[in-house]
């Protein structure tokens, strides 16, 4: 088992000018490990994250997406593996937090915690490449690959259930958030725009 914030610094090295999509405590724990204008926090909307991430590939084909989901949000919408499968967008890589809890309501544990294959959901679903982490020494060791294999990518990370951070929601959905975010966004489309 990893510490989350420890597998989410090792894909932060490797984030470039990514957009990401995170949920709930991996969102509040994404902002202090990775601040970046196009930090597209899904906190308050459980089991959105990945719907929102396909939305952001589709819309920019030419931008890299990454989504922090959490286990128990995923689980809310599963289908959203056989939409994300059947798109098949190469810009998405798909991370999940597999701490077989709720944690941001109480660490109640998800339905089959003990039975259920993330990693296994996907690959049916037809995700082009599919992998689990376990422990932080092979993330660091495989994660640049992983980035650069065929996409939709999906990794399943198992972590433990971390500290419950402070649950700021004006950080994450006030207007200075959403408006850094539109900002960021459109900044990123210029410089985009005017490199071509």
């Amino acid at each position: 088992m990893m510490v989350r914030a420890q597998a989410l610094a090792e894909i932060a090295k490797l984030r470039g000018d990514a957009l990401v999509v995170a949920v709930y405590s991996s969102a509040f724990e994404w902002l202090e490990i990775s601040p970046h204008p196009l930090n597209f926090l899904a906190v308050g909307a459980m089991g959105q994250a990945a719907t929102n991430a396909l939305g952001f590939a589709i819309g920019l084909p030419d931008k890299s997406i990454i989504v922090l989901d959490g286990d128990g949000s995923l689980l809310m919408n599963l289908g959203t593996l056989v939409t994300i499968a059947n798109v098949a967008p190469e810009n998405l890589t798909h991370f999940v937090g597999y701490n077989g809890c709720y944690e941001a309501n109480g660490e109640h544990p998800i339905p089959g915690r003990d039975t259920i294959s993330f990693a296994g959901f996907a690959r049916s679903a037809g995700y082009k490449t599919v992998t689990e982490f376990r422990d932080i020494a092979t993330m660091a060791q495989e994660l640049p690959a992983f980035m650069e294999a065929p996409g939709p990518r999906f990794a399943s990370l198992f972590v433990q259930p971390s500290i419950k951070p402070e649950l700021d929601y004006a950080l994450v959905h006030g207007e200075a958030a959403r408006k850094r975010f539109a900002v960021g966004l459109a900044t990123d489309r210029a410089r985009l725009a005017a490199s071509r």
